[in-house]
């Protein structure tokens, strides 16, 4: 069975392990660093991220996420957590685990109140797929290992570095689950790979 773990320090933390859960996975929450040792692959939620920033630090956190990516374990950032993984933040000069080759421009659809829903069709997921952005960001440009998934007009709101996937809009809030099951079907994949 795998398991996929999603970082409790905030955020949508119940709604993303019902959808592991869902996806045939095995859901937990992580508030300990020990945890990470018990899981396939680890989903950063939707959130704050200033405040996630200091929660992970406050928590000691950081290093442990970094060499979790180093170790090629499937990270999923959805909102925030995208930002969390990004190596680039456009307008700031410190990114926060920066492990993923993407630059990432915060807020980019707007504040909350300008948040809204649409359909997307969304790389090896599928079509039709109901982005729901809220204090969305997006992705500004990638580096050559970056593979886009989807995109809501001109901008890249979902894209794959290997073991790392990263979406501007939050899966978690909605009943399809498709993209939660991709993510665990990332999680087999790399467990597969470490035994061969």
């Amino acid at each position: 069975m795998i398991t996929i773990g999603v970082l409790g320090l905030q955020g949508a933390v119940r709604e993303h392990i019902k959808a592991v859960e869902a996806s045939g996975a095995k859901g937990i929450v992580i508030k300990t660093i020990e945890q990470l040792q018990e899981i396939d692959g680890l989903i950063l939620p939707g959130g704050e991220s200033t405040t996630m920033r200091r929660l992970i630090d406050k928590y000691g956190f950081m290093e442990p996420l970094r060499q979790f990516a180093r170790e090629e374990k499937p990270m999923f950032g959805t909102c925030a957590g995208m930002i969390l993984l990004a190596k680039n933040l456009v307008g700031y000069e410190e990114a926060h685990i920066g492990v993923m080759d993407i630059t990432v421009e915060r807020n980019a659809f707007g504040r909350q109140r300008e948040s809204f829903e649409v359909p997307l069709s969304i790389k090896d997921v599928g079509e039709d797929f109901i982005g729901v952005f809220i204090r969305a960001p997006y992705v500004v440009s990638i580096g050559e290992e970056v593979e886009v998934l989807s995109t809501h007009g001109e901008r890249m709101v979902a894209v794959r570095q290997g073991h790392l996937l990263a979406a501007s809009f939050h899966p978690e809030l909605t009943d399809d689950h498709r993209m939660a099951a991709y993510f665990v079907e990332m999680a087999k994949e790399a467990k597969i790979k470490k035994v061969v």
